[in-house]
């Protein structure tokens, strides 16, 4: 006799599909492979394929341990494996626990007796990281694919929920390391009000390439600087930070103006990641009366000011210099002196501001717009963050949407 007719365990009543109805219209479900690890696999099931009446297709494949199993995972895509506990509890929970390292993101059924004293290794089968636990009266085909079926969905979410926990973990953590590198104005003992913005252009990201910082020194000075790291990757936002942090310590230091610059662009050329990167700078020297400032730019849009009784303008930039990094070895960036007066607000700002485009056309919004935009809003009574608030939110509204370029605004203002 045919050893598939002498065979009496449980495995030997599972029938082919040819004893199974197909479903309405004679549709099917995508196919599932299933694994059966058990000691003698050879005859387990009858048939290499089961299929259940709601057209499921499940493929049998049989390893006899966990080595010829491992190397089946390797080679094949498996949905589901089918693991018969052995009568030791301790080995078979090891033997469970290395089979859910070897395949971490794979649904696993566990096969136990069914009598009473298999239910608390079954149950703690399930708590180690199996799906479900079967027993013998399981194994009749609609309620073995059944059962295949919802491991796999639920290892799915399990997964799903996992990778979800592990983003948010993440994004968490990257929103503490970027906020605690968004820089703290020191303005202590200074007749000014500050007020800043930034909006990175990468996605759930909080620091771009953009960089700012202000700070008061002992002589009464208020410094302030924007810049702008070309290129909008992780790289870049890391050298905006350190670029900052160079700026505040050489600031410090007592470094100002073309020797500030200078030192500033060396420490870009050792740490940016490619020689083609490069740095834009605006930096502003406010006397200590508030009256006047001295302006350096290093590649940078000129800042817009508004003065007392006046409508705002462009601070001129005919004594610009190159941006940082951009010709090696370059010095001499020139200052230009601005008289302020009693009554003033300064906003600097990176080009992600007026490279926002005006509609579906290719027209960009521009410093011209830019002005435009912030005397209406300065006429309207706006100030401080108020006025940052109102001037992102238009120029996303005039781009249709979110700005793809980082966007970085510092305001300073005096007197009433």
């Amino acid at each position: 006799m045919p050893a598939t007719e002498r065979r009496t365990d449980r495995f030997a009543t599972v029938p082919g599909p040819r004893q199974e109805v197909l479903p309405a219209e004679g549709r099917t479900s995508p196919a599932l492979t299933l694994l059966v690890i058990g000691e003698d696999p050879s005859g387990t099931f009858t048939v290499p394929d089961l299929l259940d009446v709601s057209g499921t297709r499940v493929r049998i494949r049989r390893a006899r341990n966990l080595t010829e199993a491992e190397r089946l995972l390797l080679r094949d895509d498996v949905n589901c494996i089918l693991l018969e506990l052995g009568p030791d509890t301790a080995a078979g929970l090891d033997g469970l626990r290395q089979l859910l390292r070897l395949a971490p993101r794979t649904a696993v059924l566990v096969l136990t007796t069914g009598t009473d004293t298999d239910a608390e290794r079954a149950a703690e089968a399930v708590r180690v990281g199996a799906q479900d636990q079967l027993t013998p009266a399981d194994l009749e085909p609609s309620h073995l694919t059944r059962a295949i079926r919802y491991a796999v969905e639920r290892k799915r979410a399990d997964v799903a929920q996992r990778q979800l926990t592990e983003t948010r973990l993440l994004a968490q953590e990257n929103s503490r390391l970027e906020r605690g590198l968004l820089p703290t104005p020191l303005l202590q003992g200074a007749d000014l009000r500050f007020a800043a913005r930034y909006r990175p252009g990468r996605s759930r990201a909080l620091l771009g390439g953009d960089f700012y910082d202000t700070v008061r020194t002992p002589d009464g000075t208020v410094h302030a600087m924007i810049g702008d790291v070309c290129g909008h990757g992780p790289d870049e936002a890391a050298l905006g930070v350190e670029l900052r942090i160079a700026w505040r310590a050489l600031t410090f230091a007592g470094l100002c103006g073309d020797l500030l610059l200078c030192t500033l662009q060396q420490v870009l050329e050792h740490e940016r990641p490619d020689e083609e990167i490069f740095a834009t700078l605006c930096q502003v020297d406010i006397a200590a009366d508030g009256r006047s400032a001295d302006l350096y730019l290093a590649g940078h849009p000129a800042p817009l000011v508004s003065l007392s009784g006046m409508a705002p303008q462009l601070l001129p930039y005919e004594h610009g210099g190159p941006a940082l990094g951009l010709l090696p070895g370059t010095s001499g960036w020139e200052r230009a002196r601005i008289e302020l007066g009693e009554s003033w607000s300064l906003m600097l700002y990176t080009d992600g501001l007026i490279e926002g485009r005006i509609g579906q056309g290719p027209q960009r919004l521009g410093q011209e717009g830019m002005v435009e935009l912030i005397g209406r809003q300065l006429s309207a009574g706006l100030a401080g963050e108020e006025l940052l608030d109102a001037a992102v939110t238009e120029v996303r509204e005039l781009n249709g949407g979110e700005l793809t370029d980082d966007v970085a605004l510092l305001l300073l203002e005096s007197g009433a």
